[in-house]
């Protein structure tokens, strides 16, 4: 595999929901999150949208992020990408891994690998006719990077998760292999996500080296948590935030970054507020842990005005 090489520094950022529903209040910290790091480094923010897995998609979700986005005076430098425009650049990096013997193909199940915790290391007899395809990863491969909020991050990946999947026995496009090949094409610089994708980063990072792409440097941001320490997109918390008024849930996605809460404590036009916010925006304050949604919004400057 090769090294990645050195990404430029300008601080292009991103935000990628997937259209499973209205944008919710722990997508809305990411949007915002990433929003701000891109801005704040004088760099462009692009929307992405994922929507490579049609039975989990909702009808219409895709067009209301955007316009929820919107809402918030978060609007793409770009106009967004969908990735399911983007089959052809997938198939290309596929089939470049297959050519150089560093993916291969796979008729294991889920089933056949439930004796090994699901990790692949190598292929057993499967009557599954449909084969994945998996990027080959070399014994003891371990990955380390630098996270600019949690710091030193590392993985023995052939131990954590193994060969992993690159596209679906059922046809799909697998999440690692659509993110690399568009935030390389798309000059993304900062990756800045919910903590949740962490432990995928090594395996993008792998990705990146086998396709000889450029590494961008990574974020992420703490995950908000219902009563229950579950992460708000699988909580019937997880109510959607309104576009309409934006600053009540502006402001509390801004103190759950862990910003000081009297860089907004007032009212006006949501583009002034935002350039406001990206003055006094410090990444050094974002929280290393995650963030308890209840606590945030019970804090009695949750409802200030």
């Amino acid at each position: 595999m090769s090294p990645p090489t050195t990404p430029p520094t300008t601080g292009r950022g991103r935000f990628a929901p997937s259209p499973t529903g209205p944008l919710h209040f722990g997508s809305l910290v990411a949007a915002l999150g990433s929003w701000l790091v891109a801005r704040h480094a004088g760099g462009e923010w692009l929307v992405r949208i994922e929507d490579l897995d049609p039975p989990r998609e909702a009808p219409g979700a895709a067009d209301a992020q955007l316009r929820t986005l919107a809402g918030f005076g978060l609007v793409s430098d770009h106009p967004p990408v969908r990735q399911s425009e983007r089959h052809p650049r997938y198939h290309d990096a596929l089939d470049r891994l297959l050519v150089s013997g560093q993916a291969f193909r796979c008729h294991c199940s889920r089933g056949d690998l439930v004796g090994v915790d699901g990790i692949h290391r190598v292929c057993v007899d499967s009557a599954r006719p449909q084969a994945a395809i998996r990027l080959r990863v070399a014994d003891g491969e371990t990955v380390g990077f630098e996270d600019c909020v949690r710091g030193r991050f590392e993985q023995n990946v052939a131990r954590a998760v193994g060969d992993f999947v690159l596209r679906r026995a059922d046809g799909l496009w697998a999440y690692q292999l659509a993110v690399v090949v568009d935030d390389a094409e798309q000059g993304i610089e900062h990756v800045v996500r919910g903590a949740d994708l962490l432990d995928s980063t090594p395996r993008q990072i792998l990705l990146q080296r086998a396709l000889g792409l450029p590494t961008p440097r990574y974020t992420h941001l703490p995950l908000i948590l219902d009563a229950q320490g579950r992460k708000l997109s699988k909580s019937l918390a997880a109510l959607a935030v309104d576009g309409d008024d934006p600053l009540p849930a502006l402001r509390l996605a801004w103190r759950a970054l862990g910003q000081d809460r009297r860089a907004l404590d007032w009212s006006g036009p949501i583009e002034q507020i935002l350039r406001r916010a990206v003055r006094r925006f410090d990444p050094g304050r974002i929280p290393k842990q995650d963030v308890s949604f209840a606590a945030l919004h019970n804090h009695p400057a949750a409802n200030r005005a």
